[in-house]
This record gives C-alpha cells, structure tokens and sequence, in this order.
C-alpha cells in the first residue's frame, strides 16, 4: 500500500475515525489503570506519589487530551459531512491531523522538547497496545499524514490566500462574521503597527482601545442588561483568536475584562453588578487582575497579602508580581487574606479595587501603592509590574459578594472561561506563525525557486494548519460545553495545554522557515517567537496544567 495521498470518501473517513477515536479511548483507559494503580495507597490517590509518578501521570494527561482532541476532530468531520462542508481541505486536515497524533500516541507525545511519553512508560501491557492498533487505526497512520497530504494541505493554502482560516472552522454565519469584522479591524489598525509598539515596548494606543470597545470586544459575554451583547464563549474564541494573531497584546485586552465580569457576574452582589459590568462592557474602565504574590506562583494557597478591615475600607498590604497593564487599569481584582486565621485557600477575599490611571512618568499616583515595571522578552503592550501595597485604601463595600473567605471558591468558577481564553489566543499567535511562514516561503528565493517549494519547508507549515485546527476544534468544544452551562475544566485545560505547545512550535518553525531572517529583530516573526513562549506558562504552567487534568483524570473525570 502507497504510503501517497490516498482517495477515501466522506464515509469511510468518518467510520475510520470513529473507529480510530474508540481504539485510543480503549487505549487511554488502560493506561488511566496502571497509572491509577501506581498511585493509588489504601484506595485513594495519594498526591505523594502522583509527584512521585509525575512521568506517568502528566504523560496520562497528554494521552487523555490526545484522545478527546481526535474525539472532537471525528466529531468536526462528522458535523461538517452532514451540512454538506466537508471539503477537501478539512478532509485532508482530519487524515493528516489523525495519522499524526495516531503515530504520536503509539511512538512518543511530545510532552516538551525533550519529553515524550508512550504507552509503556504509562504501564499498558504489550497485548493491550497490539489490541489498539486496529486495521483502522493502522490505515490512517499509514495513509494519513503522507508527503503527498501534506503538498495538497499546501496547494489548497496558496490557492486560498488571504482565507480567514485554512479550511472552514465549522461556525455558524454569525460567529464567522465576527470573525472577519475583526480580522478587518485588525489588519487596518493593529497589523502595520504591532511590531513597532512591541520593539519599543510601547502601551497599546489609548485610540485602540476605544475602537475596541465600539465594536463591542469588552462586552461580548456580559449579558445585555448591563450593556454588553449576551454572546457565548465560543464568540470570545472567535475574537481572541482573530486579535491575537494581530498582537497577543491586543488579544489579551480584551481577555482583561472578560476575566473580570466573569469574577463579577458571578460573585459579585447586585449593587457590584450595576455598578461595574455597565462601565467593562462599554470600554469606560480597564480592568486588571492581581492575583499572584513573588515566591507563590501558581501555589495561591501561601498567598500573604493582607487585607484588614477599618471601618468602611479594607487597607491592604504586601506584594504582588506579574500584574498585565495595571497602570492604566481602572480597577483590580485583588486577591487578599482577610482572615490570617484560616490557613490556605479558606482566608482569601476577593476586592474590587479602585485606582488612579498612571503613566510611565507616575505609574502608580494612589496613596499606599507602588510599583516596577518587570521587563520582558515578548507580551509587550500592556506590561508586567510588581505591586507594593502598604495600607492601600479599597471600600469595604468592594469586597465581591459581600462575604468574606469566598476569594479562593470566586476565583475558580473563572478558570474555565480563562484556560479556553488562553487556548483561543494560543491559536490566533499560531495562526501569525504560519501567516508569516507561509508569506516568506513564498517570496524567498533561494536555489532559484522559492522556499515553499522544499518538501521540508512546506511540510513544516502544513503541520501548523494541521494542528491549528486540532486546537481550534477541540477550544470550541470546551466554549461550548461552558455555554451549555456543563462542568468543563477538563476539556478547557486540555485546550489550554494543547493551543500552547501548538502555538510555541509554530513559532519555532516559523522562525527556522525564516533562517537567519528570523534571528533578525526588523522581522516580526521573531516577535511572535517571544509572545509564543509565555503561553505554556500564563493561566498554569504546561506542569500545572499536566498536574490538574492528571488528577481529574485519575479521579475518573468527576
């Protein structure tokens, strides 16, 4: 059998990719039994040795978001063929994007550059994975992503250029008019200016932000009585998405407020919502979250900043690092200990904090606040802080909800909404990545033909369409199951885990399709290089991440 471009009807890829989704499925819940049984003391998961086992452990992870993510590539297909969509473009995608992550969960998923996980390293018995490798699961590893798939993925690329997405995403008319709304705000205000604002570190232009507003960016998901337009999480992906492939800085303004109403829609208290979402949703008041303290990181349970009540205000005292845009932020979500009594997640209060806007000259002109700007490589646009509060003055009628200790319990019912954020803006960077890489592949001459016509070098940009369809269905599955008001930290951290490898490996190859070019500062890809990185390690870590969706899954996905 060729190992070329094979010709296969809609039905035959729909029933290989079922029956593929079932044989991995079958494959992930043995291996979800022998990682169970190495960490498994008296009857319960002990945390000692999911560490102890973390190989295995996040290696099950990585295995489970495999699976779902074919799961919802099958489902893609299957969605597509019955409203007459599916296409050669989105047929080849689910056979490349099949036979790969296939090879990959059977050979070694790269967990990072250099981590991989297999089967055996998971405990599954040799029979149990010869069972796995069913004629299905067989012919599409074979037939799937061939040399001759990956040349037609490119074909159908350069024929389509200036196409919103390589091969049709599957939205509906209105989520795909957003997108091509703000893909044309985007490329008019944002494009032509972004790598000059991220060379000279410069604030997003006040201009923008205004624009932003208008067209309803900050408002998307708060519901129309508070003046935003009631529209689900799947259309924040769609703008997230589209923004971030302009500039991540851009993109992630809007995930700002988002994070915000979400804290505050809710938790907050009535009198709370009339008072903010209005001013969120119309642009009037940039938000800002202040979550994380120096030495904590993701571990907000050794969270110290205190907040002790006086009278009608709250003073608040200690430090905080990584703060995104906190200089122009109107208000904070802040993170506190109200009760230094309680130990862990059980004293934290959540504050809606009011302050000055500042400016580079005085960024912090509020009494009891300072602060330094963090410098970094790339996520320019907004710019990190570290935050010194020393008796800064909140009203105490800004604690959210009214109660005191909810912070922790507030701040998780927004770590759905805020992992899917992340994915969706992971694959608008990946979605830069390959614009550019695809742009430069075919202007550069090299050897008298240009780049794109090297197998190596369009292979490299297919794998990024491939996988960006990958994230991109199994991101909108998880808006979805979230719109539907379903239980889906799982599918969201799966997303998120996913977006940011894709992301990170766009960049990276996009950067080698550019060569030396690429090294070059004048060259935006190496901008996108810089703003790829952070997404593995914002919103949990990859490790975290790994960590979280491990012990979900080990619980049995309760």
């Amino acid at each position: 059998m060729s190992g070329d471009r094979m010709t296969i009807s809609a039905a035959d890829l729909l029933a290989e990719t079922r029956a593929a989704v079932d044989a991995v499925d079958g494959l992930f819940i043995k291996a979800r039994q022998a990682v169970r049984e190495r960490v498994e003391e008296e009857g319960r998961i002990s945390s000692n040795a999911v560490e102890r086992e973390q190989h295995a452990a996040h290696g099950l992870a990585w295995l489970g978001t495999y699976v779902e993510a074919l799961r919802q590539m099958a489902a893609y297909a299957e969605r597509m063929s019955g409203e007459g969509r599916l296409g050669d473009a989105e047929a080849l995608i689910v056979r490349a994007a099949f036979g790969e992550y296939l090879a990959q969960t059977f050979g070694g998923i790269p967990m990072s550059q250099g981590e991989f996980v297999r089967p055996a390293d998971l405990g599954v018995a040799a029979e149990d994975i010869a069972r796995a490798r069913t004629p299905e699961v067989e012919h599409l590893i074979l037939s799937g992503n061939t040399r001759a798939t990956r040349a037609a993925i490119i074909e159908l690329m350069q024929a389509a250029e200036g196409a919103a997405t390589v091969g049709d995403a599957g939205l509906d008319e209105t989520l795909e008019a957003f997108r091509e709304e703000m893909r044309r705000f985007a490329e008019a205000e944002v494009i032509p200016y972004a790598h000059e604002w991220h060379l000279k570190n410069a604030y997003i232009p006040l201009e923008i932000i205004t624009k932003m507003a208008e067209l309803g960016v900050f408002g998307l998901t708060i519901p129309e009585e508070f003046g935003g337009l009631g529209l689900g999480k799947e259309s924040m992906c769609v703008v997230s998405e589209e923004l971030s492939r302009a500039y991540i800085g851009v993109g992630s303004l809007g995930t700002r407020s988002e994070i915000a109403a979400e804290l505050i829609m809710a938790g907050g208290t009535e009198a709370q919502k009339a008072e903010f979402l209005p001013q969120i949703a119309a642009g009037e008041i940039l938000p800002t979250a202040v979550f994380t303290e120096p030495n904590t990181g993701s571990d907000l349970a050794s969270l110290r900043t205190r907040a002790v009540r006086d009278g009608e205000v709250y003073k608040v005292t200690g430090n905080k690092t990584w703060i995104t845009h906190p200089v122009r932020a109107d208000i904070m979500t802040l993170l506190v200990r109200t009760d230094p009594k309680e130990p862990g997640y059980k004293g934290l209060s959540m504050l809606i904090a009011p302050k000055p806007r500042g400016n580079d000259a005085d960024p912090f002109p509020a009494k009891g606040m300072t602060g330094g700007e963090i410098e970094v490589l790339g996520y320019r646009g907004m710019k990190e802080y570290e935050i010194g509060f020393d008796e800064f003055e909140v009203p105490a009628a800004n604690l959210l909800g009214g109660v005191e200790g909810q912070g922790f319990k507030q701040l998780m019912q927004t770590f759905e909404s805020a992992r899917i954020q992340t994915a969706a803006r992971a694959i608008g960077v990946a979605q830069s990545a390959m614009d550019l890489a695809l742009r430069y592949a075919e202007e550069r001459i090299q050897f008298g033909k240009s780049l794109v016509n090297f197998p190596r070098v369009a292979d490299k940009i297919a794998m990024m369409a491939i996988e960006i369809m990958v994230a991109r269905q199994l991101t909108y599955f998880a808006a979805r199951q979230k719109d539907q008001d379903r239980r889906c930290d799982l599918e969201a951290g799966m997303a998120k885990l996913l977006a940011a490898r894709v992301a990170w490996a766009a960049a990276d190859n996009a950067v080698q399709v550019h060569g030396g070019n690429g090294f070059a500062l004048e060259y935006p890809v190496s901008r996108v290089l810089c703003d790829a990185r952070i997404l593995n390690i914002f919103e949990g870590a990859a490790e975290i991440q790994a960590q979280v969706i491990a012990r979900r899954l080990l619980d049995g996905g309760n």
